[in-house]
């Protein structure tokens, strides 16, 4: 029996302890026949309330989900765009691709993956019906208007815990300070590692896919890229200043080439800017991404520099050669360079703080601010 499964055969009964009435026979007849029919149809109404995102696949929007009784729920509604493809038989071969994958994202039910609810077509345009998460992407919190915005609206002693431990200035955007932004890193690799068991890449993880959910933890979105790297199409989609390098090769992306990515992110995170915004063409860029490794001292601010624990976390995430990265997410967050080390480290030298906490606290101050 499906754990899930329950049978009560209690009769239901009232407070005074008497045997609850039958209701409409009719209603109750009705209830029977869509019991014992085992399929079932009706029609979601959903009302789009305002774009959330817009990419090469398609545009993503906040979404009313009205269904009986006055039940309504937001939702996340993701449109894919037929524009990008040659003819209407490639968008349809994509999107099976894509349905496939999602069907299996939606299984793994992950704290930290999107959970993804449905699947459909409407004209023969697809669309994905996805959770909606209340929050921040990280391309939105590092801009420097966000921590600006607290300036003038927060104590002097709480705008230095701020800076001190959550996130502070940095020289083209606001930088995280290590304890919180490897925080954040820990529940995307937990995320990736869910991902990798099922043998799926998430083929685009960046700042705008990682959200910072109300609740201080964090939610890895948007797998609209991710493929199955046991069986993998012939065509990919990837944002190519987070790429790895042997995917922007054009060789096979695998579950290393993710953690590339991930490392690059954390790179941006600790700096406060992206090393390769620079790159005028590919060949520089992938030049940048093979040299990281050696331009770390003059691109990290110096509390990470003096970090050895942290520095060989970094290189593990980084090196240009994937044979050389972390061998999975896994390891990557529990080998003794991994992750959990580093904020072992911190609580054994007392400068640990309840992280998911801090972020939230962080969170529902900006939120104050914006709806004033």
């Amino acid at each position: 029996m499906p754990a899930t499964t329950r049978y009560e055969p209690v009769p239901t009964i009232t407070y005074l302890g008497e045997e609850s009435s039958q209701c409409d026979p009719k209603l109750v007849s009705r209830y029977d026949d869509l019991t014992r029919r085992r399929k079932m149809n009706w029609t979601g109404h959903y009302n789009l309330r305002r774009m959330l995102g817009r990419g090469g696949q398609g545009e993503v929007y906040l979404t009313e989900h009205r269904g009986t009784d006055g039940f309504t729920v937001p939702v996340a509604m993701k449109i894919f765009s037929p524009e990008r493809f040659p003819d209407a038989r490639s968008y349809d071969e994509a999107m099976q691709r894509i349905a496939s994958i999602a069907a299996r994202i939606a299984l793994i039910q992950h704290d930290n993956l999107l959970d993804v609810q449905n699947f459909f077509e409407r004209d023969r345009i697809r669309v994905m019906l996805m959770e909606w998460v209340d929050g921040y992407d990280l391309r939105q919190l590092v801009m420097p208007k966000c921590l600006e915005l607290l300036r003038d609206h927060i104590t002097p002693k709480r705008w230095k815990y701020i800076n001190d431990v959550i996130i502070t200035e940095g020289p083209e955007q606001s930088r995280f300070k290590p304890g919180v932004a490897v925080a954040i890193v820990r529940e995307c690799l937990a995320a990736l590692a869910a991902l990798h068991r099922d043998g799926i890449v998430h083929g685009d993880f960046k700042p705008a896919n990682i959200m910072l959910k109300r609740s201080g933890h964090a939610k890895l979105i948007d797998m609209g890229s991710s493929i199955d790297y046991r069986n993998p199409p012939k065509d990919r989609e990837c944002t190519p200043l987070y790429a790895a390098p042997e995917v922007l090769d054009n060789l096979d992306a695998t579950p290393r080439s993710d953690l590339a990515s991930v490392g690059y992110v954390l790179v941006e995170l600790l700096s406060g800017f992206n090393p390769f915004n620079n790159t005028k063409n590919l060949g520089e860029l992938l030049q940048a991404k093979r040299e990281l490794p050696m331009n770390l001292e003059r691109i990290l601010p110096e509390e990470v520099l003096r970090n050895a624990l942290l520095m060989n976390f970094l290189r593990g995430l980084i090196a240009p050669d994937p044979t050389l990265r972390f061998v999975s997410a896994e390891a990557a967050e529990h080998v003794e360079q991994g992750a959990a080390a580093f904020h072992r480290q911190l609580i054994i030298g007392n400068m640990s703080t309840e992280y998911d906490n801090d972020i939230r606290l962080w969170l529902e101050e900006l939120r104050r601010l914006e709806n004033d």
